[in-house]
């Protein structure tokens, strides 16, 4: 489960054989901006570019044969800003990084539940894949 999903990305990595599965939830899209002296003082589950390289390489330690699937949800416009083009909406930016990050890692993408304006909950039974999407003030779904 990951909670709190505004313009963050809560995407989940699976493989249905193995039922071996792992849920990051991405904060910003590129760590690049906050390297000063590498990445030693980062957090890198916070960041497209590294949480999901770094999450499908320890998924496929324990399932090395796994034919990972993925299914994202999150990436609203929290924010409204007037004028100021360099806050354009980052939780579309954060939905582009991920797709292209699981597209660079040869993982298809089977189910999406992204944007609007409303913060969602992301709950996954790693049993059957089935993925429970709670958002604020409307029904719950399912991808």
């Amino acid at each position: 489960m990951t909670v709190g999903l505004g313009s963050c990305i809560g995407t989940i990595v699976y493989d249905p054989v193995s039922k071996i599965g792992g849920l990051s939830h991405i904060m910003l899209p590129d760590s690049k901006p906050f390297e000063k002296n590498g990445t030693s003082g980062l957090n890198l589950a916070k960041y497209a570019n590294t949480a999901l390289p770094l999450m499908v390489k320890e998924l496929k330690q324990k399932a090395p044969r796994a034919k990972f699937q993925a299914k994202i949800s999150g990436g609203a416009n929290m924010f409204r800003f007037k004028n100021n083009l360099t806050t354009a909406n980052i939780g579309q930016r954060n939905v582009d990084a991920v797709l292209n990050q699981l597209a660079s890692l040869q993982i298809p993408l089977v189910g999406q539940d992204t944007g609007g304006s409303n913060g969602r909950t992301m709950v996954v039974d790693l049993n059957d894949f089935s993925t429970l999407i709670r958002v604020v003030r409307q029904e719950n779904r399912y991808i």
